[in-house]
């Protein structure tokens, strides 16, 4: 398990030294084009000392959604499989569940019904799931589920399914200055066991979904104990809120997928000065997968009709990426 935890660690880690030797082109992943000069472009304005667009490095910071922008999110987000598994295996003490809604559809693989049943559906679900537990039992749970759950198309673990160009990304701009951080609708807790390792960002730098939790002591010790509540969710406008309560300044640069990222780039593309605003969009059904309007998970509108007018860049999957996972050949 620790073994499947840590191979992402160790492409970072590669990808990184590979943007670091070779200088001439940090993102190898990326197809020469307009958008990557861009990037490039941006990112070497802000951190050139001097320079008229040049940002002070404390106020250098980017932030970037995770389902569908660094990882793929067909055809359901990863988080939502955890949920299903999790209700799956628990079903084996609650038999009444066969009979009862939200856990029927689960178990039944009724998507549609579950869709129906609306936001508290959900909501029963990850408290189900999420809560009755203190974070460090939770946390053991998420680590032995990710390093054993695979992707049902590409048939690796899910932390083999990052995209490749943006975790060049990643590294390209953590070497000019800028921290980065994942802001997304998924939970917090569940993100902060894999996204260091995936990612390279640490626990502190994932802002994300939470339910409630209480201290307490568990046969005189102390503990923090999740509780069936929800406290806050971290999407759409809900994203900037999360932005400034954990950062307290605004970032320079936004990186999205979907409409759900639609006020986090409004937000940080809004700023005074040099700003990036980068939508992936998912436009490769045969190395991936292809949707946007029409999509019932990473449903891509209104952020992409408006990207023009707002001067947000638009990365093609096809056109745009030589390679999209780690373990893809080279073109």
């Amino acid at each position: 398990m620790r073994t499947l935890l840590a191979r992402p660690a160790m492409f970072a880690v590669a990808l990184a030294l590979a943007a670091s030797a070779r200088a001439e082109d940090p993102l190898p992943s990326w197809n020469d084009g307009p958008t990557k000069r861009a990037v490039l472009d941006f990112t070497r304005r802000v951190a050139e000392p001097g320079g008229p667009d040049f940002v002070a490095p404390a106020d250098r910071i980017a932030v970037f959604d995770n389902d569908g922008t660094l990882w793929c999110e067909q055809p359901m987000y990863v988080q939502a499989v955890f949920v299903k598994d999790r209700i799956r295996a628990m079903a084996v003490d609650h038999p009444e569940w066969k009979d009862l809604q939200p856990f029927k559809a689960v178990l039944e693989g009724d998507r549609r019904q579950l869709a129906d049943l609306g936001e508290k559906a959900l909501v029963d679900l990850v408290s189900t799931t999420h809560a009755g537990m203190t974070t460090e039992a939770f946390d053991g749970l998420v680590r032995d589920w990710i390093g054993a759950a695979t992707h049902p198309r590409f048939r690796r673990p899910y932390t083999r399914c990052v995209y490749r160009p943006m975790v060049e990304l990643l590294a390209f701009l953590r070497a000019n200055g800028l921290k980065t951080f994942l802001v997304s609708g998924g939970g917090v807790e569940f993100m902060r066991v894999w996204a260091e390792p995936a990612y390279g960002v640490p626990p502190e730098q994932v802002i994300g979904s939470a339910i409630r939790t209480k201290y307490e002591l568990i046969a005189g010790q102390p503990a923090l104990m999740r509780l069936p509540e929800v406290e806050f969710i971290d999407d759409k406008a809900g994203k900037p809120v999360g932005i400034a309560r954990a950062i307290g300044r605004r970032p320079i640069a936004a990186f999205g997928n979907s409409d759900g990222d639609y006020e986090m780039l409004r937000y940080v593309t809004a700023g005074a000065g040099p700003r990036l605003g980068l939508i992936v969009h998912h436009d490769d059904a045969e190395r991936e997968y292809a949707y946007d309007r029409d999509a019932v998970v990473g449903r891509l509108a209104r952020a992409l009709e408006e990207a023009p007018e707002r001067g947000w860049v638009v990365a093609s999957m096809k056109t745009d990426w030589a390679r999209i996972f780690p373990e893809d050949d080279a073109p």
